[in-house]
This record gives structure tokens, sequence and C-alpha cells, in this order.
């Protein structure tokens, strides 16, 4: 199965390289997908201009992709099963929720001078960090790409409800299943407590599990591309 991954904010494709080939090795076409604003240089890159790159990436799949979000990009995999829910095969969220019609991105932190940059560790301090080390913080914020104010400050829009009938994975590292299933019951994720076929998967690791658990992460994208 082709295997979409699109990374949350600062983070360009590359974020994946620890994951795609123990994915390929397990038989499965790994897609990395670099965001416009977030690793090709256009700093005037709207939420719109992201949303057609995963389409495109849809539509340029072999077969009915996986596709998968982490963090605040579970809304892109999410607006990409609602612009192509005939197309789009699972959707698997890593680290995240996606917004619901109407609401905001990624509006977390203040822009200066059109963009949002990488806040430092400080907003990240306990489980969504522990697992990194001083050594792969230092890597992650070097590498961090300023978000333009047009992707995080963008306004999340929805339209086929044909969106709740695809199987929905939800991979959970700095939480737990049980959390999860908590804030969606309580309505926390109201887009998530209209999914036909919602299901849980823990992982243990912090807020990023692709560079701190990547062959681990690996083995559970590959068994959600598997199952029937």
């Amino acid at each position: 199965m082709d295997i979409l991954l699109i990374a949350g904010l600062w983070l360009d494709g590359s974020a994946w390289d620890d994951v795609v080939g123990p994915l390929e090795a397990r038989g499965h076409r790994a897609v990395p997908i670099t965001l416009p604003g977030q690793g090709d240089g256009n700093a005037s890159a709207s939420l719109a201009d992201q949303v057609a790159a995963v389409v495109a990436a849809v539509d340029a799949a072999a077969e009915r992709p996986l596709v998968v979000g982490h963090s605040a990009a579970c809304s892109l995999a999410w607006l990409a099963a609602d612009a192509r829910p005939g197309t789009v095969g699972k959707v698997a969220f890593v680290g995240g929720f996606p917004a619901a019609d109407g609401g905001s991105y990624a509006d977390f932190f203040p822009t200066h001078d059109g963009v949002m940059a990488f806040p430092g560790w400080g907003p990240f301090d306990g489980p969504d960090s522990a697992d990194l080390d001083a050594a792969a913080r230092e890597a992650i914020a070097a590498a961090a790409i300023p978000v333009p104010e047009g992707v995080c400050r963008g306004v999340v829009r929805l339209a086929d409800e044909r969106r709740y009938d695809l199987p929905v994975v939800v991979v959970c590292p700095e939480f737990t299943p049980a959390e999860a299933e908590e804030w969606i019951s309580r309505g926390d994720v109201p887009e998530l407590a209209k999914v036909a076929r919602l299901s849980f998967r823990d992982i243990d690791s912090g807020h990023w599990p692709m560079i701190s658990a990547p062959l681990e992460l690996a083995r559970l994208l590959s068994e959600v591309a598997e199952e029937p």
C-alpha cells in the first residue's frame, strides 16, 4: 500500500527518513510529503496550498493510500480525506487530532514577520519530549522551519461527510488510548466522535515517534496498512 506521511509544524519530509526504509522493507511505498512553506522556501504559502499538495499526493498514489498525519498535520490528513473520500483508503493520526470545520489549523503561538517560529522546548516539557536526548532536541530545533502565517492561521473547511466512513486509527504517543477515548467521548474531538470505524494504537514514545521510535512507528503503520 502507498503510505503518505505528513509531518507536523516546523518539519519537512525528512522528518520521516528513519521510517521510510522500514516501511518499504515491509513491502509498502512510503511517500513523505514536503509541504509548501515547510521545506520549499515559500514563506507565503497558505493552508490551501498545503491541502492541495496532500490531495495531489493522494491523486498520484497507485492505489487507495493510507494517509498519515502527525500532530497539527492530522488536520491536513483529514482535509485530504474530506476532499477525496472515495480515493483515500485509510487515515492515521499520530500524536494529534483533526480540527473541526471552521476551526483554526494551528494558531498556537505568536507570529512575527509573517511566520510562526519554533518556540523552543519550554512548551513541550514533560511527556511530549521526555524521550528526546539533548542531541535530538538540538537537531530538531536547528532544523525547524518557521511556518507561514497563512498556514497556521488558516481555517479548516470540511464538507463531505463520507470521510466518517473511512477507517481511522489514532496512534497514541504522549497520551494513552484510554485518554484519547475519553477526550472524544466528552466532545473534545467532535470529528472523531462521528467516525464509524475508529481504533487506537499505543506507542511508547513522546510527541515525535518518527524521530525517537521510528522502527516501532513503522511497524504500527505497516500493520494499519495491512489490516482488511
